[in-house]
This record gives structure tokens, C-alpha cells and sequence, in this order.
């Protein structure tokens, strides 16, 4: 057993042969050695004792091997193959074969070079598809995943402060004065505030068994969809955390990697998925808490990078209040409101709500299930009402938390109109107009050609909005906000 990074000499030499017998590249980081065959990679965890982690017995790291196979399955099925053991002799080692175990190793399949999404970022080829596609992926996941019991200690209040200003201490050496005292006084007054919320996240089931370290490093695409891999299986306290600070961890690194369009991108795709709006008032705490994490680890794997600088940025302007403001959609639909909102939200940061999916919602619905199908009529006059209350709802918590927000619906009438410059008005927040307009043939068009979106407005939903929609009256002119043009895709 190893009591710091540097594992007894029998192991190394089991390694170094296994690398032999594989024909394999080796790498080794901070607590394992990974060896790169052909198309397998095998990963061999260190026999160390660290204050974070203890591989110390053979016994041991069977069990975080077969962990983190479970574990990973989750997130990245077609990577994790299995557990192998090493057998034979440390210098002749075989895999799977007869005789005691010397070692246990992660089998995995290996993916093509540039496939990692920091990678895909630096070569400008990250899009919105491996955006929407990690969206979706982690929805379902943390959907399915397990929660933490109300009794336990995950995710505590007092865990939650503790890790923050731990992380905070890390950052010491490279961070000014004047941050570090702005810093621990935001992360003191943000708990406190915060305490509840956590606790009716945690009473709600919101804690759960998540994957606890989703960088950019950490996520990859590959030939059928996006995985994320190398899940924490070492400390349970890492993984058993609020499903929110699992996506803020994408959203930090995100902007980290100064992809505002593709940050918000996910936010609201994660949002859309999840429902879970509930969550942005501790959006802000969980973005600092891993962008200090982040500079914490930069810094001490290399001290002179400017990557810590970068991550401690983040930190710093994500403690700052946000900018508040309130913009609707108005147009028929077909008119281009959920392309140019969509537009909108990447370039100011925003969140935006969908009547499309909060409808949707209110009955129990999936975002692209089929109402008609469950012989539920979504558009008449009731269920407009309760959608607009929803958002109207919604709208609130997300202002109040400092994002802006825009409401992607028809608004065809004053009175809806009305409520939502009254909400701005009650939250001292600016309020615009987009309006978004087509002629018919085309509105027709596009109705006709919709696939795979939240929308389920027909040619039929179109006839029946457009003789009641009021049209722009003159006082709300002044209040009408010019977007970009660009055709809906």
C-alpha cells in the first residue's frame, strides 16, 4: 500500500509488462494507469491511500472497478465493457486467464481521437446536435437515477458550504485579495438564503445518484449519440448531489470555454426536458462551486496555465446578480417565434419558456409526445389559460433568480399581453416585444413541415387563432424589440 501517488514497485512492474503483452500506449494519472490497445483500453486503478481515495487493497479496487462499470453503464453503456482480471505472473500477466487474481482493470471500448468535447470545442466542430443530444441524455438519466434517502447527509446545507469554501481555499494561491473576500462573503450569504430551497430539493427527491464530474474532458461523441464517461465511484458524496449541480457542471465549463450560445443552449434544453425551473435560484451557487472546483484542479495540475484564471473568471462573474428582463413572442404560429426566441436566448443568455412544452407539461405529458394520440385537445380556451398561468409562474421564479426570461407563445391577445408586462412591471424589469410575422402560404408551409418539435399547432390550430388575434396596439409599440431576421430552419 502507497500512502501518496506512488504506487509499490510490484504494481508498476505488472503494468509495465501488461503494456507488453498488449502491444498498449500508457498513461498514467493521479490514481490510475490506463493502457490504450487497438481498439480496448484497460483501466488499472493505482494501490494508493490518499486522503480522497483509498485503492489500498486488491479487495478494494475490485469493488470500485466493478463500481465504476455500474456506475458508468449509465451515462456510456456502449464504452463500459465489463471488468477483467489479470492473472498469470506479474511479469508474464494475462488477461482473463486461470490462477489467482494479481489485478483488476475497467475494460472499455476506445473512440476516435477528437471525439472529446473540450477536444471538439478547440477544433470548432462542438454543434447543436452533441448539445442537444447531452441535454436529452442527462434528462433521462438523472429521470431514472435513484434518490437519495431524506435522512441521509448528501447534499446538505452545511456539506454544500463546506465544499464551496474548501474549493475557495484551493484557489488562494493564484486568486487576488479582493476576490477571495468577495467570494467567501457570497458563498456565506448565498447558503444561508439557499438552505431552504436545498431542503425541498431534497424532500422532493431532487438528491440523486448522478454521475458528479461532467467537464467537457469527461463527455464525448460518438457514432450513435453523446456519452458521458469517468463518472466519480470513489466517494459517494461526489455522485449523491442535486440533479441540478450535475448539468450546472456542463453549463460552468460551458462558459468556461466562452460557449454562451451553446451554454444556454443546454441550460434551457436540460430546462425543457426536466421542468425543473424550480432550480434556478441555485443555479448561481452550483456554477461558482464548480468553476472553483475546476481552477482548484487547474492550478495544481499546472500552476503557471492560465486555465485556473479562466475557471476562477467564471466564478466571479457568475457570483455577480444577473440582468433581468422580460421579452414575449407574439405571431401566429408558423410565423418563426420558437426560431428567433431560440436565436435570442443563445445570444443574451436567457431562459426561455415554451407554451408548446409547458402544455404539454401540465398534462403529464413529454415534450414530444402526442396529445391527440391520448385524446387530450390542448388548444381550447381552458388549457390556454392554465398554460399562460404556467408560464406566467415560471416567469417569476426565473426573473426573481436574475435571468432573463422570454416567453415563446402566441400572445395573440391584449389581456395575455397585459399580464406579462403587469409581471415585469411588478419585478421592476424591462419588457419588449418580439413579434414575428409570415404570410399565410408560408405559415401553412411550415406547419406542414414540422417534425420532431414540442409544437403540435396544425393548419387547423392556425385557422382557429387567426380571427380572434388582436393586433399590436398602438401604446405597446414602444415596447417592440427588433431581433435579426433569418428564416426558420
Amino acid at each position: 500500500m502507497s500512502t501518496d501517488n506512488k504506487p509499490p514497485e510490484p504494481a508498476r512492474t505488472l503494468v509495465a509488462a501488461l503494456a507488453a503483452v498488449l502491444q498498449a500506449q500508457l498513461i498514467e494519472t493521479h490514481i490510475s494507469w490506463v493502457l490504450l490497445a487497438k481498439d480496448t483500453a484497460y483501466k488499472i486503478k493505482k494501490p494508493v491511500h490518499l486522503p480522497f481515495v483509498n485503492y489500498s487493497t486488491l479487495q478494494a479496487r475490485q469493488h470500485f472497478c466493478e463500481e465504476e462499470v455500474r456506475l458508468n453503464q449509465r451515462l456510456a453503456p456502449s464504452l463500459y465493457l465489463g471488468m477483467t482480471r489479470i492473472t498469470g505472473t506479474a511479469h508474464s500477466p494475462e488477461l482473463d486467464g486461470a490462477g489467482p487474481v494479481l489485478e483488476y482493470a475497467v475494460r472499455m471500448r476506445r473512440f476516435a481521437p477528437g471525439a472529446l468535447f473540450s477536444e471538439r470545442i478547440a477544433a470548432r466542430t462542438l454543434n447543436n446536435t452533441d448539445i442537444d443530444q447531452l441535454a436529452a441524455l442527462l434528462a433521462d438519466a438523472h429521470g431514472k437515477a435513484p434518490h437519495a434517502d431524506a435522512a441521509s447527509s448528501f447534499a446538505d446545507t452545511g456539506h454544500r458550504r463546506g465544499n464551496a469554501l474548501a474549493a475557495l481555499e484551493g484557489v488562494r494561491p493564484f486568486a487576488s485579495a479582493a476576490a477571495q473576500a468577495a467570494l467567501q462573503s457570497w458563498i456565506e450569504t448565498q447558503a444561508g438564503m439557499l438552505a431552504p430551497l436545498w431542503a425541498s430539493r431534497k424532500a422532493e427527491g431532487r438528491v440523486r445518484e448522478c454521475h458528479g464530474d461532467l467537464h467537457l474532458a469527461n463527455i464525448v461523441r460518438l457514432d450513435d449519440g453523446v456519452a458521458a464517461f469517468d463518472c466519480i465511484e470513489f466517494d459517494p458524496a461526489l455522485r449523491w448531489i442535486d440533479v441540478l449541480d450535475d448539468a450546472a457542471f456542463v453549463v460552468m465549463d460551458l462558459a468556461a470555454y466562452q460557449q454562451r450560445d451553446l451554454c444556454f443552449r443546454f441550460l434551457n434544453a436540460w430546462l425543457d426536458r426536466t421542468g425543473d425551473h424550480g432550480s434556478l435560484p441555485a443555479l448561481r451557487f452550483a456554477v461558482v462551486y464548480r468553476a472553483l472546483v475546476r481552477a482548484q484542479v487547474a492550478h495544481l495540475r499546472d500552476p503557471g496555465n492560465d486555465t485556473a484564471r479562466r475557471y476562477l473568471d467564471v466564478a466571479l462573474v457568475w457570483a455577480q446578480p444577473g440582468t433581468a428582463w422580460l421579452s414575449i413572442m407574439h405571431g401566429l404560429p408558423g410565423s418563426g417565434k420558437t426560431y428567433v426566441s431560440q436565436r435570442l436566448l443563445e445570444q443574451e443568455g436567457a431562459i426561455r419558456l415554451r407554451s408548446d412544452v409547458e402544455r404539454k407539461r401540465l398534462y403529464g405529458l413529454g415534450m414530444l409526445d402526442d396529445s391527440r394520440a391520448k385524446g387530450l385537445d390542448l388548444y381550447g380556451a381552458n388549457v390556454t389559460a392554465r398554460t399562460y398561468g404556467q408560464l406566467f409562474g415560471v416567469a417569476r421564479t426565473a426573473l426573481q433568480a436574475g435571468f432573463p426570461v422570454i416567453l415563446d407563445a402566441a400572445f395573440p391577445h391584449r389581456a395575455e399581453r397585459d399580464q406579462a408586462h403587469a409581471l415585469a412591471r411588478d419585478l421592476g424589469v424591462p419588457f419588449s416585444i418580439v413579434h414575428c410575422e409570415a404570410p399565410l402560404p408560408v405559415l401553412r408551409q411550415r406547419l406542414l413541415a414540422r417534425r420532431g418539435d414540442a409544437s403540435e399547432a396544425n393548419f387547423a390550430v392556425l385557422e382557429q387563432l387567426r380571427p380572434g388575434t388582436e393586433a399590436l396596439a398602438d401604446d405597446e409599440l414602444p415596447f417592440l424589440r427588433t431581433v435579426a431576421p433569418g428564416p426558420p430552419s
